[in-house]
């Protein structure tokens, strides 16, 4: 999938950035009464892992289709005094971990979450707290990904992720692949 795809259909799900609480879940989503729940295992996940607790990433809100991170420019900030470009991958990439991650959790699924491989495209310097929204990419189906997970142990899911630019535009937009497996532990 082109990142001009996943930039134009994650656009249609802009949400205010300045909003910071969950916000009304999509009906047809499976167990929402738990997806404050979720939110906030999540973000004590985030806490307990160093290189995302560095980047001060944290649960922004899910709607039933798109999971929003957030993270301070302070912490991710570069020499040019803009979001440094590690730090935008970074939080995409978590993001679209936490998608999956969350959505498993909702369905009483356990399963460990790996991303597989990734591109990012840089398309604008940002000087703004950063927010990245993930969902999956177009044409990919949850009930088949989790069918394959019960009945194989494992599976993949392609996500998408992007960083926008209050003003407008985004600063960089996230494709890739995810593996789900039961825990090896």
């Amino acid at each position: 999938m082109a990142s001009t795809t996943a930039s134009e259909q994650l656009r249609t799900t802009r949400s205010r950035t300045t909003q910071t609480h969950v916000t009304q879940p999509d009906p047809t989503t499976p167990h929402v009464h738990t997806i404050e729940a979720a939110l906030a295992q999540l973000a004590a996940h985030c806490r307990r892992m160093p290189p995302v607790a560095a980047l001060g990433a944290r649960p922004l809100g899910y709607d039933g289709k798109t999971l929003r991170l957030g993270a301070p420019l302070a912490a991710n900030v570069n020499d040019k005094g803009c979001a440094f470009g590690g730090s935008l991958s970074g939080l995409m990439t978590l993001a679209g971990w936490g998608w999956i991650t969350l959505r498993l959790q909702l369905e009483g699924l356990d399963a460990e979450v790996y991303v597989a491989d990734s591109q990012v495209k840089y398309l604008s310097p940002m000087y703004e707290d950063l927010i990245a929204e993930a969902m999956p990419a177009a044409g990919e189906s949850w009930d088949q990904f989790t069918d394959t997970l019960r009945r194989h142990g494992k599976a993949r899911i392609a996500m998408q992720a992007r960083v926008p630019i209050a003003a407008g535009g985004e600063a960089a937009v996230f494709t890739g692949r995810f593996v789900a497996m039961r825990p090896m532990r």
